[in-house]
């Protein structure tokens, strides 16, 4: 190959990692694919920071790689040994970083508030004055998700249905371990932990299915930690909700006991509740600081052949 081809296949070369970028988009990088006003205010502001660092960044990087080329032992380049202040090099080597500083402050200040899962400022410019929100408790056990509607009297199990352009409010518990509530095209993660109650709000913008997980590591079923989030119009929501009403499966505090016990959720089952006893949701937390739990036999996550993994599945 003569000195002129190589070069020009080497340019070749170098654009070959391009190909594998052609099938890529921000479909399926779901924090770069937002949903609702949470997870776009949370992209943003992670561009805003990372724009700023690079101020930093890329300065700094350019001018090591411009001194290691300048005043290296062969280039000769001119200098003061006498040299010792300069007056315009303090103001730039302190003032650029306390602005910089200053600036993300104040953007983290008001990020913060804009998506504060207990008060997102930012779902009051998306929803009406006097709409009244969605109200769901979320419990998860060993290794399943349970949302229920309180005011509709129905719960769902690894599935989360919600109308668009409506404020959703969460309480969420656990009855044993901890886990993390995380639907990352529509909000952030926030820990749900057994014996307490945390907050969390959504609103969805645009109809769709979207992923739901847990981000906290909580066993040997934790990749089972996952659940559909289904924003659907209002009418369907509503057809959702009367269909949900007519389930043949009732829900008591003694059959969220049989539901809680540890259960292989590979497939995340989806199964509706009619009837759902008020205030079990409180009661699992009063059950959890009591010291209820519910132990997980050995085998169950040990031997996906075993009797108690069989016994055990959804």
């Amino acid at each position: 190959m003569s000195r002129m081809k190589f070069p020009r296949a080497l340019r070749f070369m170098a654009l070959l990692p391009l190909l594998f970028l052609g099938g890529c988009s921000t479909e399926h990088f779901w924090l770069l694919n937002p949903k609702g006003p949470i997870s776009a205010a949370e992209l943003h502001y992670m561009i805003l920071d990372v724009s700023i660092m690079l101020v930093i960044i890329i300065p700094t990087t350019l001018m090591v790689i411009w001194f290691l080329l300048r005043y290296r032992a062969k280039a000769k380049a001119a200098y003061d040994p006498t040299w010792s202040h300069s007056n315009i090099l303090e103001v730039i080597v302190w003032g650029v970083p306390i602005l910089i500083v200053a600036v993300l402050g104040y953007y983290s200040y008001v990020g913060i508030h804009e998506v504060n899962p207990y008060n997102p400022t930012i779902l009051a410019k998306h929803t009406q004055a006097n709409a009244d929100p969605l109200e769901v408790d979320v419990i998860t056990t060993d290794w399943q998700w349970l949302f229920i509607y309180p005011k509709q009297h129905i719960a769902s199990a690894n599935e989360l249905v919600i109308p668009t352009h409506t404020k959703v409010d969460f309480r969420l518990t656990s009855t044993s371990v901890t886990n993390g509530f995380f639907i990352p095209q529509l909000v952030g993660q926030i820990y749900i932990m057994p014996g307490m109650r945390t907050k969390q709000s959504l609103l969805a913008e645009h109809e769709g299915v979207y992923h739901g997980f847990s981000a906290a590591l909580s066993g040997g079923g934790f990749s089972w930690m996952q659940f559909k989030t289904k924003a659907v119009s209002q009418s369907q929501f509503q057809d959702w909700v009367a269909k949900a009403q007519q389930s043949a499966t009732h829900m008591t505090y003694a059959d969220f006991e049989k539901f809680a016990r540890p259960t292989v959720n590979i497939g995340q089952k989806t199964t509706y509740f009619s009837a759902v006893q008020p205030g079990i949701f409180e009661d699992v937390i009063k059950a959890a600081r009591m010291g209820k739990v519910y132990p997980t036999p050995n085998a169950l996550t040990e031997n996906m052949q075993s009797e108690e993994f069989l016994k055990h599945s959804n």
